[in-house]
């Protein structure tokens, strides 16, 4: 898509907002053209909110309130835990230099705020999971914008949403791709409708001992060897016991446990008082060296694989160290081998620091121009030599070890940390040249490591433009306007529209009863919540009465039928506190599942009041299909053959049901088959 494709589209959606405008009887004086008007029905608006919660390519947060302050929202409320970067400022209009490592919900909200007197913006510098942001915060709401490009954070954004019963306007843009879905609870698909694809893993044994790509080096020096050196001192053998469950590889498991035990060597060493280079040969030595050498002592692992080659920290250091590929590279082309140090001076020491690490970067260390990597490029975006990454290991390496030195207990990677980047640069580099892998830029291993979405100015401002007008449909209640779009890679066709689809009915999010209690949970426990929000089933109160059930938090079994030693147990006991939900789950399958959403006490409560406010009425699950008697097999009955397909009638229409869909349960009275849409699955 070009960007004058882009502005006509842009035109077009305003064109299309003027037209909404003027067929409600809009005035034009209150158009976009005038920020210093307020829409009287927006005016009226009681809150609206914008989440972006770290979120690298957020100058669709930018757009989006920059649109939603000139439309004229009363009263909108920014949530971001990210802070502005240098590299933000060539897309984000609201920032400026000055600005940089600020809140950009607080900066944005304070330029944004001059465009229109008319509207109030509250900026909060947080996390949208943080237990203070829980149901009766989002119920504060008559609407939720969500621009987030993090798969939990948007699922939990969602839930919310579906539990405080408040609008949302999902959206997200990868490139020249971008999509706006509308969520409005039991009239569309919410976000958790529709399976999404799970971040892909890799083999531990792939990881930490034959990577074959860039991003298994990346993954390792991120995941793995951060944490080894900076992070929490732990023995804990986990990872490599499920490996091990899984299947792989016996004998490289046996050696990968070994070298978790050599660490701790290497982990004190970096916490000793500074002696030079010392600290980080150590290091150097144990991952690059002593550990492809105790792996290259396993012959059967390279039969069908190229080995691995160790690393010599001085002679890369002096230039006399060189990989055969690059040997014989340099051989071809001038006939003698590159004896260049990474400073341009054989046999010299690079600086270390963090200075060094700026003029190492834009290729010009101590001065002088690097004859080993690459001249032209911007500054992260340069090749870096095997002398470069061993500076830039070096001096990294420091910088991480005074930080832990200086009292910081533990260090884990950002992305936007230059420290822990630089390292995972310079560690992935390394470990992919020992291998033979490519290796990347500074700014490719930010990318990969960070997770980054390309970010497309022209797109961002599209989808900014198109989530206001879903927007403007729900606050005019204009549901049968609402529709799903998607911005596509298709110059005839760049834009496309369909309308929303009904809840699926399998949802584990959208379908499942929402309840609220608000209670102290040092002083309530698990068996109370349970007792209070099934009832006793003789009052008028709601509630099913008791049941066979259990208990979850997330995935974490609580509770059970068969196992309730919890049910004594304080809520804070187990970690369930305020912004947290119960799934209560019906074991008979007789009932839909009940989510109980954890919320704090009000203010200035009586100390001496029921620690426990329960809501009225009590929730009423869905009543699932009762299973047919005509499904019950005796379970002398030699055939338990699944029956063939059959259809059943639902108000009059049919629904097929496939035999291969189907779960057997057994029960005192023999085998009962269940139809899969009576089955329920907890996510």
């Amino acid at each position: 898509m070009s960007d004058g494709q882009g502005r006509l589209i842009c035109r077009l959606i305003s064109l299309e907002y003027q037209r909404a405008h003027l067929h409600n009887g809009c005035p034009r004086d209150r158009l976009l053209m005038h920020p210093s008007r307020v829409h009287p029905r927006l005016h009226q608006l009681r809150r609206g909110v914008i989440t972006g919660n770290r979120v690298w390519t957020s100058e669709m947060d930018v757009k989006l309130v920059k649109n939603i302050v000139l439309t004229g929202f009363g009263n909108i409320t920014l949530l971001d835990l990210d802070t502005i970067d240098l590299s933000n400022l060539n897309r984000q209009f609201l920032f400026r230099k000055k600005d940089v490592k600020q809140s950009k919900a607080l900066v944005a909200a304070k330029t944004a705020a001059l465009f229109n007197p008319n509207v109030h913006i509250t900026p909060i510098h947080g996390n949208i999971k943080e237990p203070q942001f829980d149901i009766a915060w989002f119920r504060s709401f008559d609407l939720v914008l969500n621009a987030l490009d993090n798969l939990d954070a948007r699922r939990h954004v969602n839930k919310m949403c579906m539990a405080a019963n408040v609008p949302l306007v999902e959206s997200g843009t990868a490139g020249y791709l971008g999509q706006v879905q509308p969520i409005l609870k039991d009239r569309s698909e919410c976000f958790d409708c529709v399976p999404k694809p799970t971040p892909k893993t890799f083999p531990v044994c792939t990881i930490r001992s034959t990577p074959s790509q860039p991003i298994h080096c990346i993954t390792w020096a991120k995941s793995y060897l951060i944490p080894q050196l900076f992070g929490e001192d732990e023995n804990s053998t986990e990872e490599l016991d499920e490996a091990e469950k899984q299947g792989e590889n016996q004998q490289e498991i046996a050696t990968l446990r070994r070298e978790a035990l050599a660490f701790k060597a290497v982990r004190d060493a970096l916490r000793s008082p500074y002696d030079g280079d010392d600290a980080v040969k150590t290091v150097f030595n144990k991952v690059f060296r002593a550990d492809i050498l105790n792996l290259l002592s396993m012959a059967d692992m390279w039969r069908s694989r190229a080995k691995p080659t160790p690393l010599d920290f001085d002679g890369i250091r002096n230039g006399s160290f060189q990989l055969e590929k690059q040997a014989e590279a340099h051989s071809s082309t001038n006939g003698t081998p590159n004896q260049t140090a990474s400073n341009g001076h054989p046999n010299a020491t690079p600086a270390t620091g963090s200075a060094a690490t700026e003029r190492l970067l834009k290729g010009t260390p101590n001065g002088t121009t690097s004859t080993s990597s690459s001249g032209g490029g911007l500054k992260d975006q340069r090749s870096l030599s095997l002398q470069d990454n061993l500076a830039l290991f070096v001096s990294s390496t420091h910088r991480l070890a005074s930080r832990l030195r200086n009292g910081e207990d533990t260090i884990s990677f950002d992305k936007d940390d230059d420290d822990t980047l630089d390292f995972v640069t310079a560690a992935a580099n390394l470990r992919s040249a020992a291998y033979g892998i490519v290796t990347k830029s500074r700014w490719e291993v930010k990318e990969m490591a960070g997770n980054i979405i390309p970010a497309i100015a022209t797109t961002n401002a599209i989808i900014a433009g198109l989530i206001v007008l879903q927007a403007l449909h729900l606050l005019r209640k204009s549901y049968n306007s609402l529709r799903n779009v998607h911005v596509q890679f298709r110059p005839t066709l760049p834009l496309s529209t369909i309308n929303l689809s009904a809840p699926n009915p399998m949802c584990g999010v959208c379908r499942d009863t929402y309840a609220e209690v608000l209670c102290d949970p040092a002083r309530v426990t698990l068996g109370e919540v349970v007792e209070g929000i099934l009832g006793d089933n003789e009052t008028s109160s709601g509630g099913t009465g008791p049941r066979a059930v259990s208990v979850y938090e997330e995935q974490r079994l609580l509770s059970e039928s068969d196992w309730d030693d919890n049910l004594e147990r304080t809520l804070e006991s187990m970690n369930v506190t305020q912004n947290k939900f119960l799934s209560i789950v019906d074991e008979d399958g007789e009932y839909g599942t009940i989510q109980v959403g954890i919320g704090a006490l009000p203010p200035n409560y009586d100390v001496n009041a029921p620690a426990l406010i329960l809501p009225s009425p009590r929730p009423s699950p869905t009543r699932l299909t009762k299973i047919p008697e005509t499904l019950k097999r005796s379970r002398d009955d030699d055939d338990l053959t699944e029956p063939p397909a059959k259809r059943t009638k639902t108000n009059g229409d049919i629904k097929e049901s496939a035999a291969s869909n189907k779960q057997e349960f057994q029960e005192e009275d023999g085998v009962i088959i269940i139809e899969e849409d009576e089955v329920i699955v907890i996510e």
